[in-house]
């Protein structure tokens, strides 16, 4: 097992992928050799299917009405739009759930209603329904509540808000619990008995199939349903949900909506940010919007992220994207800090650990989590970072592949005062005097599920490039060919490419405390500029020749445009006599 240490740096397995067999590389004819290869990796044999994936189509149906309880929602939506009761929507503060709040009001706002809107405080209520909050709307005359991106595990809240004279319709993509809540309607294709075959949809995602639904039943003029993709792709992207199927299909759309004629808050909101919009992807959604947005709830109130994206004052507009670019700020020094602190207590409890744990009072809650995400991909490990309050521990969890958190906090349910989340990412709230037991418990499991596992992170590699033999008009191909990819994340990984002995010619530190590596490699008689961001440690013993794992982007300054390799991974040249360059899994260096 890995020792984990200050300034670890995890060998990587590099698996590259099999070369494209003879009649797959036939049948995929029609795209260029270089395609092939790459569709060939994310499992695509055949034409029609490569052909409907690049074009961002599905075969399946799509139709709202195919989703459990969809008709019973619509019609009681429809009941309170034409009677003028007032509609509440409970929305989440993270990315998508305020994209999917934003989506539900403007919604409503084009069937002429004003709807309350609800955002929790992540620090005074936290995630989900409360009790004093809806105790608030049933005081203020409101008759239904829309919840999005959660409401899923909230079985007493929602029972409260039934007694308090309220129907709720519960919209959440989150994994249901063994209870579900008895709403008027529970919209989730993940329940049991569902039909619909997206399963994957985000919060944004299902808040984009209810409004959907409604316009299929009672059309509106002048309501174009494609004027709220641009919401759906910032969530989807946001929430991590695979881009593919029918995620796929609304990022896509999403995208030609925010760079042909994006809404004013984001416009400012990226001006703010030095980001072009008519370039946007899934990494200027990944790394430069959501962070925004979600940095809004992390260190203040989410209310100011949705105000941002609803409103039509460009002088608002423009006060909140400074605010929430100001907040982002904030964010990335806490998430610093706290991830300093995390790591030397997880130094000190146990540096063989299998599960990552660490606590404090002056961990803010609205960080923890991106603290946790650091630690899991620098080390590979699952790790909870917490809050530490006087009488609750309030913690967001993050794993590997390997270990499903939610299902191991489903173990450890009776010791919890709420918890959920996803395979890859939780959160929970747990009384005090249960931590130490809790943690224990986690342990034990971790131990059972990982005891004899090689915590080592694979890379997985696309193919090899001859970096040598790279010429200016194949640099282009390579570019149209992976903007065809987008939107690129989970299921769609962004390609991965190796390279081989390649010189180091210069190479410097770069950004905040050197965390960054800046390179200048030759290959031939080419040269590439290359930047390996988080591993600027690494400067300290640098070979003179490197094998890199790398993505190919575009950098653009001062209005120029030029090729950079953005590395993932490097090790000191392996010796290659007598190797085939493109076996299926080259060992790493030591």
């Amino acid at each position: 097992m890995t020792k984990i240490n200050a300034q670890s740096n995890l060998a990587r397995h590099w698996r590259v992928q099999p070369r494209i067999p003879g009649d797959i590389d036939r049948a995929l004819c029609e795209f260029p050799p270089f395609m092939r290869q790459l569709l060939y990796n994310r499992g695509f044999h055949d034409l029609e299917a490569a052909a409907h994936f690049i074009a961002g189509e599905v075969r399946f149906s799509t139709n709202p009405e195919q989703i459990k309880d969809m008709s019973t929602a619509v019609a009681r939506l429809h009941a309170a739009v034409t009677t003028g009761e007032k509609i509440a929507i409970y929305g989440d503060y993270d990315a998508d759930g305020v994209t999917a709040t934003a989506l539900m009001s403007d919604f409503l706002a084009s069937l002429g209603v004003e709807p309350e809107i609800y955002i929790p405080n992540r620090y005074d209520e936290g995630y989900g329904l409360n009790a004093e909050a809806l105790q608030t709307l049933a005081e203020v005359g409101v008759h239904l509540v829309i919840t999005v991106d959660c409401g899923i595990r909230s079985i007493s809240e929602v029972a409260l808000a039934q007694a308090l004279g309220m129907d709720v319709i519960v919209t959440d993509h989150h994994q249901p619990g063994k209870e579900l809540p008895q709403a008027l309607a529970v919209i989730n294709p993940k329940q049991p008995r569902d039909s619909y075959p997206e399963k994957d949809l985000a919060g944004v995602g299902l808040a984009y199939k209810l409004a959907q639904a409604y316009l299929l039943a009672y059309p509106r003029v002048g309501v174009n349903l494609e004027e709220w993709l641009d919401l759906v792709a910032i969530g989807t992207v946001a929430d991590m949900v695979p881009l593919t199927g029918e995620n796929r299909m609304l990022v896509k759309g999403g995208f030609a909506h925010i760079r042909q004629r994006p809404r004013l808050g984001l416009t400012l909101m990226a001006r703010v940010a030095g980001l072009d919009l008519t370039r946007c992807d899934a990494s200027m959604i990944g790394f430069g919007l959501a962070p925004r947005l979600n940095a809004a709830g992390r260190m203040d109130t989410a209310m100011s992220a949705y105000e941002l994206l609803v409103t039509q004052d460009q002088q608002r507009a423009g006060e909140l994207a400074q605010v929430l670019d100001s907040h982002n700020n904030q964010r990335q020094e806490e998430t610093h800090t706290i991830r300093e602190m995390a790591l030397a207590q997880v130094l000190q409890r146990d540096p063989d650990a299998l599960l990552f744990f660490a606590a404090d009072p002056a961990f803010s809650e609205g960080v923890v989590g991106l603290a946790a995400s650091r630690l899991t991909d620098i080390y590979y490990r699952p790790a909870i970072i917490a809050h530490q309050g006087e009488e609750f521990t309030v913690a967001s969890c993050r794993s590997i592949p390997e270990f499903h958190i939610t299902q191991a906090l489903d173990e450890c349910a009776d010791l919890l005062v709420r918890y959920g989340g996803h395979k890859a990412a939780a959160g929970f709230t747990v009384s005090n005097p249960n931590l130490p037991e809790l943690i224990e418990k986690l342990d034990v499991i971790a131990q059972r599920e990982l005891a004899g596992v090689d915590l080592l992170p694979v890379i997985e590699i696309d193919r090899e490039i001859l970096l040598e033999k790279l010429t200016s008009a194949y640099i282009g191909g390579i570019f149209n060919d992976l903007h065809q990819l987008q939107p690129t994340g989970i299921g769609n990984p962004e390609p991965v490419f190796a390279s081989y002995n390649l010189a180091v010619r210069k190479y410097n530190t770069v950004g905040r405390d050197g965390g960054h590596l800046k390179l200048t490699l030759q290959a031939g008689k080419n040269i590439f500029d290359a930047i390996a961001f988080q591993q600027g440690h690494r400067a300290e013993d640098m070979p003179s020749t490197i094998d890199i794992a790398y993505r190919f982007e575009e950098n653009v300054y001062m209005g120029r445009t030029s090729l950079q390799l953005n590395i993932k991974d490097f090790r000191s040249t392996l010796p290659l006599e007598g190797q085939d360059i493109s076996e299926n899994d080259r060992s790493p260096s030591t």
